[in-house]
């Protein structure tokens, strides 16, 4: 329905009486437009509001079956949250954070390293390290013999290149820490690493 009209120059000028809308129809779109604004609004908080917990993160309206539960839930959130970033930085540079994580333990270890070793030391489990190891090698960033007393026993050691890539990361790899954990301070940071690990090794 078209309640106002314009003439030349754009002024409006009022639509006749009885293209006036009526008590009962004015109510109606009263009601209807009050609704639209109230549901705008509503729909407005819902995603201007910061998320206080996990429950809003996630939408839950009922409360989480235990503190266990939501904490559980919280730990699986925050890594998929850290370790996306974390693996579009690492491939960017043409490594994946395994690889890395293999080499840095070779770098710190000052020595070769049996393939067994490595493995036990590696931060996350790698089902199948003897392909981890492969690639590594292709990319010339480790190189890998065989004992001469037991051709069953494997050994790696950090090449040059393989050297040189951490030593160009050392920096970045650091930035992106404090990129995503520094606003938590250093104390809060010591608490969590400190629940965390009892986490995993309880008494």
């Amino acid at each position: 329905m078209r309640l106002l009209s314009t003439t030349g120059g754009g002024r409006f000028r009022p639509p006749p009486v009885d293209a006036l809308p009526g008590p009962a129809e004015r109510a109606h779109l009263l009601n209807v437009d009050t609704l639209s604004v109230i549901t705008y609004i509503s729909g407005m908080a819902k995603t201007t509001r910061s998320p206080r917990r996990l429950a809003d993160e996630i939408g839950k309206r009922e409360p989480f079956t235990s503190a266990a539960q939501e904490a559980y839930l919280n730990l699986l959130r925050t890594h998929e949250h850290l370790a996306a970033r974390v693996a579009q930085f690492f491939k960017a540079h043409g490594v994946t954070p395994a690889q890395y994580n293999v080499l840095r333990i070779l770098r710190g270890h000052g020595a070769r390293m049996r393939t067994c070793a490595i493995s036990a030391d590696m931060v996350t489990r790698e089902p199948d390290i003897t392909r981890l190891i492969d690639r590594l090698v292709d990319a010339q960033w480790v190189a890998r013999t065989r004992c001469c007393h037991d051709r069953r026993v494997v050994w790696v050691e950090l090449a040059e290149a393989g050297r040189r890539l951490l030593d160009a990361l050392d920096g970045p790899v650091l930035a992106l820490h404090e990129e995503q954990l520094a606003h938590l301070g250093e104390r809060k940071l010591r608490t969590l690493s400190r629940l965390l690990f009892e986490a995993r090794n309880p008494a």
